[in-house]
């Protein structure tokens, strides 16, 4: 019987996502779980709901209370945060980069950099620029990782994936998936990593 996993659906857009993206690999290699990372866009899961931007910003309120909590729970964990100057940056480009370094392995710490940027140093993420200068920091072939971005076949894997999550009920980000259980939110983290032991048996 192969171990406990899960799969890890984020967005480097979403706010939450960070958390969790900053908190997973610790977590999960303590608990002995294995993690598949998935990046996805929840652009296209809003607009098929009928949003066409965050819900955080459809709805103030909202709004407000995310960033607020979003800062105390930061402090909880001990990561930096800064509030962006623009929300939500655009994750496209990030994605499709990150998409290249999971069966390398290099995704984990590749997306860890890109939300610090998004959400502790207040940079651009759709910024090839930006991008390329994470890349080269962890010692990546910058130039050809971001040319191959943009390749159909690259475009076509997220695409797919995006379409994947919908198939797979998901609404939001983070999301995470323990066999065929779905739990939402960085929240839920802890809780996805001990059912997916319990599941492992």
């Amino acid at each position: 019987m192969s171990g406990p996993k899960i799969e890890f659906w984020y967005e480097f857009a979403s706010s939450y996502s960070y958390l969790s993206v900053m908190r997973i690999e610790a977590l999960a290699r303590d608990a002995g779980v294995a993690v598949e990372w998935k990046p996805f866009l929840l652009g296209p899961v809003f607009l098929a709901m009928g949003w066409n931007d965050s819900p955080f910003n459809i709805y103030p309120p909202k709004g407000r209370y995310m960033w607020r909590d979003l800062a105390r729970l930061a402090d909880k964990y001990a990561l930096p945060f800064r509030l962006p100057s623009c929300f939500p940056r655009n994750g496209l480009l990030a994605a499709r980069v990150a998409l290249q370094g999971v069966v390398p392995g290099w995704v984990a710490e590749f997306s860890r950099r890109v939300m610090l940027a998004n959400f502790a140093e207040d940079r651009d993420i759709g910024d090839a620029e930006v991008v390329g200068a994470i890349l080269a920091d962890l010692g990546l072939p910058a130039g050809e990782l971001l040319a191959a971005a943009v390749t159909d076949d690259n475009k076509l894997a997220l695409r797919r994936q995006t379409e994947r999550a919908s198939e797979l009920g998901m609404f939001g980000a983070p999301s995470f998936r323990a066999g065929d259980e779905l739990f939402w939110g960085n929240d839920r983290l802890e809780d996805a990593l001990a059912w997916a032991r319990r599941a492992a048996g």
